[in-house]
């Protein structure tokens, strides 16, 4: 009797990496901005017992305190501070809040930081992801299309063959709808999770993908992938009969459901709108007349340890051997949990602090001057190149983050650039580092520099920057004129 060509039995091995519980915990308080992880700590040090937060000297405690002299101890942190200067005209301006200056009392003398524009918006979030994507030139005009076809909450609005026939008709190209496709998956896998979604299933179901392989997931994953109708109409008890699973089980995955977001790109949107409008600083920076530059990293985290109590040879007090052993378990789950958090926090602040200093290092001569035209092209690779870090390491770890200057505080995206035009290595070095912040304040140089009887068209400026070497098309000196405040040139016209 003939075999079945169609049955058919086959072995194969494929690799594949998952994060652990700790590593999303870790990943997840990377990305999150100084307030929200600060809170974060707070909230541990008080619902692990086993977490100890080492608290500083009050200023009450200081003040029992004596010096060498015998007096009181009372200077306060800031006191401290500012006596590392020689006098108050070496005092950077940031420090120079209401300082006391003798029989004149308080002197409010305070410099207010200039707040760079922090806005991103979801187009300016996946653009910024897709420069670090391996792609080829024709894939990445197809992955710019398909992200312009997201809707405000990241949802594919267009079939992959209408998208096929769009690029067609508009910039002359055949492609195939399977590399549409092609691409259209890697524009999947970009954060949030759930970009790129046809609808709330798939959406649900991208997320639920990234998530550990634990049962509750794994459950959640296949309510959602198979029995999606039922759910939407709350028919619980006809999955768990399908599924073969009890109420607890049919809760946690509903749990785990409930905390995905429907709506992706609107994270992105919430998180640059709540950060216009309380910008806190991640790291400082400071620079010398030697143009020695200094990096700190600010926060207000305590000093964390697990609590003596805790420790393995700490002292049990005596009851029954089933008890003790119980004690013992309960200790070292909960010692675990605080050494694994202690651990966490740590490798955030060194993979932050990491971060910052290469930044510092491709950037240097934008925070000797502070001038954006300075600022150099440089991406994501760049960063994980030299960091040894992978990509979405990195990307966590700029997301919402800040840097303070002494004559501003400006949103770590901002050093991200791409080359804006098409020249070749060959050509020289100032053609090959042309920026977005340097066709910004070419514009703007245009512009102030212009006869206001007889102001430039963006036509005319187009072709000025072209003659300076820059690529540009009108469209983008239009985009970055209004970006700077500046109305056309009729308007700017004066007689």
């Amino acid at each position: 009797m003939p075999m079945d060509k169609g049955l058919r039995l086959t072995q194969q091995q494929k690799q594949q990496q998952r994060l652990t519980p700790l590593q999303v915990r870790y990943v997840r308080m990377l990305e999150m901005p100084a307030p929200e992880f600060e809170e974060e700590v707070r909230n541990a040090v008080e619902e692990m017992p086993a977490l100890e937060a080492d608290s500083n000297e009050t200023t009450a405690e200081q003040a029992t305190l004596v010096t060498e002299d015998g007096d009181r101890f009372t200077e306060t942190d800031r006191d401290i501070q500012l006596a590392d200067y020689r006098s108050d005209d070496d005092i950077p301006d940031y420090l120079r809040n209401k300082l006391y200056r003798g029989s004149q009392g308080l002197v409010d003398d305070y410099y207010e930081p200039v707040v760079a524009d922090g806005g991103d918006t979801m187009l300016d979030a996946l653009n910024r992801q897709l420069a670090d994507q391996d792609l080829a030139d024709d894939q990445r005009l197809i992955a710019r299309y398909i992200i312009g076809n997201l809707d405000n909450n990241g949802y594919m609005t267009r079939d992959i063959a209408a998208v096929a026939d769009d690029l067609a008709f508009t910039e002359g190209k055949d492609f195939d709808v399977s590399e549409v496709r092609h691409v259209w998956d890697k524009i999947r896998q970009l954060d949030p999770a759930g970009i790129g979604a046809v609808d709330l299933r798939d959406c649900l179901l991208l997320q639920l993908k990234r998530l550990p392989r634990t049962v509750e997931n794994l459950t959640a994953l296949e309510i959602v992938r198979d029995y999606f109708d039922l759910f939407a109409k709350k028919h619980f008890r006809r999955i768990e009969t399908a599924m073969g699973i009890d109420q607890d089980q049919m809760r946690e995955a509903i749990n785990v459901i409930s905390r995905l977001n429907p709506k992706p790109a609107g994270q992105l949107e919430s998180a640059a709108t709540s950060a216009a409008h309380a910008v806190i600083p991640d790291f400082m920076v400071e620079a010398d007349p030697e143009g020695v530059l200094t990096l700190t990293l600010l926060n207000h985290i305590p000093e964390l340890s697990v609590e003596q109590s805790f420790m393995p040879d700490a002292p049990l007090p005596e009851s029954s051997e089933k008890a003790m052993a119980d004690a013992r378990v309960f200790r070292k789950q909960k010692r675990d949990e605080a050494s694994d958090f202690i651990r966490i926090v740590g490798m955030r602040q060194q993979t932050l602090f990491t971060v910052m200093s290469a930044i510092l290092k491709f950037q240097r001569d934008f925070f000797l001057t502070e001038d954006e035209s300075q600022i150099k092209p440089m991406v994501l690779r760049d960063i994980a190149a030299v960091t040894g870090l992978d990509l979405s390491v990195v990307s966590r770890a700029t997301q919402y983050k800040y840097v303070m200057t002494p004559h501003g505080i400006y949103p770590l995206k901002m050093f991200f650039n791409e080359r804006r035009n098409k020249q070749t290595d060959e050509e020289s070095d100032d053609n090959g580092d042309n920026t977005t912040p340097r066709i910004i304040a070419a514009i703007k140089s245009a512009i102030e520099g212009e006869d206001k009887s007889r102001p430039l068209s963006d036509e005319q400026i187009t072709a000025q920057l072209t003659s300076e070497g820059f690529d540009i098309a009108r469209r983008t000196v239009a985009k970055y004129r209004e970006k700077l405040g500046y109305p056309v040139a009729r308007l700017r016209k004066t007689i």
